[in-house]
């Protein structure tokens, strides 16, 4: 009773925030400007915050750290833009968005358990170095073969459903299942983890050996979380894909898996919702960096804003406030001698 209460006041409390924050923007900016944040900032943010969550929670509550994470939602995404019909050029075709959404997040899941089955046995940095190869060598794989993929150029015109007639892309419309989606996986993942599965999962991230001692299956276990987390990216592989009006090989690279660590860390990977503070604040930064500083070294701004937030603070924006609430209040830091 005490959980569905916690996570009722939390989604009610996170659905009163999303609903709110459109309504404020047309309050306080003219009303391009207005659809300027929700579409181009508020709505990407939600989208690779809910991908950056899939990372944050096999961090946080399996111990190990996947670089294969966007290889998964790219994976989605591109089974949605080869199997939905409209979309160009015509490599499967033929499905509604439906059947193809669902096939598409089937395909995430499987992707996700092999991934889990492939680097379950390894830790740390060996880990870090599986995963990596399986993100590069997908990359490779999806931009030289031409016949199935499309190579370079990738898949185009994946508009989206109409709801209720209106387009997908409307930004508020795709606001609304964007922010809908982000708070339905971040309350899934806040009541996983009070279950038995989520408490074995921690205690396997905590002591394995005195897990497995209890006559728990490690290995299955961890399968099992990549693949939940596979789930998490597949559905931000979709509204990524829609949001981009298809996908091609650059937004699976290098460069698009290293920018979702870069999101989870400085959000802060001790607690969901980092994923989404991280997501927002790099959302924000590669908006308007380039009107900052010098466009063509708009990178090195990020950059040096993000290593300045990690050296300040280790645990990321998060620690960060936690930090800054506890000074306000003049709390000591926790351990810390009384003075």
């Amino acid at each position: 009773m005490t959980l569905a209460r916690t996570l009722l006041l939390t989604g009610t409390a996170g659905l009163g925030i999303l609903c709110l924050v459109p309504l404020a923007l047309f309050l306080a900016l003219p009303e391009n400007q207005a659809l300027f944040w929700i579409g181009n900032i508020l709505a990407r943010a939600l989208i690779y915050g809910i991908i950056a969550l899939s990372l944050t929670f096999l961090a946080t509550y399996g111990g190990f750290v996947s670089l294969a994470q966007m290889m998964v939602a790219g994976i989605a995404g591109y089974v949605l833009a080869m199997t939905v019909q409209g979309a160009v050029p015509v490599i499967i075709g033929g499905f509604g968005y439906p059947m193809a959404i669902l096939m598409a997040l089937l395909a995430s899941v499987l992707a996700g358990l092999a991934v889990g089955a492939i680097a379950v046995r390894t830790n740390d940095i060996y880990l870090l170095m599986i995963t990596l190869a399986l993100a590069v060598g997908f990359y490779r794989f999806v931009e030289s073969n031409i016949d199935l993929f499309n190579g370079y150029e990738g898949i185009r015109n994946v508009l989206g459903p109409d709801i209720l007639g209106r387009r997908f892309r409307d930004p508020m419309v795709f606001y609304t299942i964007a922010s809908g989606t982000a708070l339905l996986l971040y309350l899934g993942v806040l009541f996983l983890v009070r279950t038995p599965f989520g408490l074995a999962l921690q205690g396997i991230r905590d002591n394995p050996r005195r897990i497995s001692a209890l006559g728990y299956n490690v290995v299955l276990h961890r399968i099992v979380a990549f693949g939940i987390a596979g789930f998490i990216a597949g559905c931000g592989g979709v509204l990524a894909t829609i949001y981009n009006i298809g996908i091609s090989p650059g937004s699976i690279g290098l460069g698009a898996t290293i920018n979702l660590l870069i999101m989870s860390v400085v959000g802060g990977l001790g607690h969901p919702v980092g994923a989404f503070v991280g997501s927002l604040i790099f959302a924000i930064f590669d908006t308007f960096a380039a009107s900052l500083y010098d466009r063509d070294r708009f990178n090195s701004l990020i950059g040096a804003v993000f290593l300045v937030i990690v050296l300040i603070s280790p645990d990321g924006a998060l620690g960060l406030s936690r930090r800054l609430g506890r000074l306000l209040r003049g709390k000591p830091k926790p351990g810390a001698p009384p003075a």
